[in-house]
C-alpha cells in the first residue's frame, strides 16, 4: 500500500488508461476520484473497485475537462471532501485525426482544449492546494506522437509536444514545493483508440516495435504508479516513454 490514505483524481477514467490507473491507485490504497464526461462507466468502475476489494476506492466524478469550470469544482470538491490533493493524473485526451492539408479549424482547437489547455487547468487549480501542503504528484499523459510525429495527427502530436514542455516548466517551478510533475509517454496501446484500426494496419505498427506487440494500460498505469509513489520522490520533469521500444 505505496499510496494510504493518499488522494488522487484521474482524468478521462472511464476507459482505457484513465480506467486501469484508477484501479492500480486505488490498489495502493488511495482514494481516487475518477473523472469522465459519463457517469454510467465511472458507476461501474467503482463498483468494480469495491467488488475487487482494493485498499482504496473510487469515487465517481462525472465532469468535462473541455469545460474550464467542470474541472475546478473537481478539485474543489475532492479537496472539500477529504481535506487533501496528493496526486493528480491528466489522461483525458481525444484524437480527430486527418491529414494537415484537411483539417479543419475546429479539429485542431478541439484537440488542444481537451489534451493540452484542460491540463493547465487541472495543474493550476491542484497545484494551489499542493503548494500549501508542500507535496504533490502530478503525472501526465503524452504519447510517442509528442515526441516523433504521426503522419495525420498534427494536431495530436502538437497537443503532446505541449504537454511534455508544459510539465517540464512547471516541474522547474514547483520543485522546491516538493512537487513532482513527470510524463509518461505511451506508444501503442490496447485500447479503443486502437481497436478501430485496420487488422493489416496493427500488423504493420507491430512488425516495427522491437517488442513485437502492443502495450497493455495495466502498464502504463504501473508507470504512473511508480511515478506517483514515494519511491519516484527525486524524479522530476521527466518523460517515461513506455512504448516496447518504438521510439529508439
Amino acid at each position: 500500500m505505496k499510496l494510504a490514505e493518499q488522494v488522487a483524481i484521474v482524468t478521462g477514467a472511464s476507459r482505457g488508461i484513465g480506467r486501469a490507473t484508477a484501479l492500480a491507485l486505488a490498489a495502493e490504497g488511495a482514494t481516487v476520484y475518477a473523472a469522465a464526461r459519463s457517469a454510467k462507466p465511472l458507476e461501474t468502475l467503482a463498483a468494480e473497485a469495491v467488488q475487487r476489494e482494493l485498499t482504496g476506492r473510487i469515487v465517481p466524478a462525472q465532469t468535462d475537462v473541455a469545460k474550464k469550470q467542470e474541472i475546478e469544482a473537481l478539485v474543489e470538491r475532492t479537496v472539500a471532501e477529504t481535506e487533501r490533493l496528493d496526486i493528480l493524473v491528466n489522461n483525458a485526451g481525444i484524437t480527430r485525426d486527418t491529414l494537415m492539408m484537411s483539417m479543419a479549424d475546429e479539429q485542431f482547437d478541439e484537440v488542444i482544449a481537451v489534451n493540452l489547455r484542460a491540463i493547465f487547468i487541472a495543474t493550476r487549480a491542484a497545484s494551489k492546494y499542493m503548494v500549501r501542503a508542500r507535496h504533490g504528484r502530478i503525472v501526465n499523459i503524452a504519447s510517442v506522437s509528442g515526441i516523433a510525429g504521426n503522419a495525420g495527427q498534427s494536431n495530436y502530436a502538437a497537443s503532446k509536444a505541449g504537454v511534455i514542455g508544459f510539465s517540464k516548466s512547471v516541474a522547474k517551478e514547483l520543485a522546491r514545493r516538493n512537487i513532482t510533475v513527470n510524463v509518461v509517454a505511451p506508444g501503442f496501446v490496447i485500447s479503443d483508440m486502437t481497436d478501430v484500426l485496420p487488422d493489416k494496419l496493427k500488423e504493420s505498427v507491430k512488425d516495427i516495435i522491437p517488442a513485437r506487440r502492443f502495450g497493455k494500460t495495466e502498464e502504463i498505469a504501473a508507470a504512473v504508479v511508480f511515478l506517483a509513489s514515494p519511491g519516484a520522490e527525486y524524479i522530476n520533469g521527466h518523460v517515461l516513454v513506455v512504448d516496447g521500444g518504438l521510439a529508439m
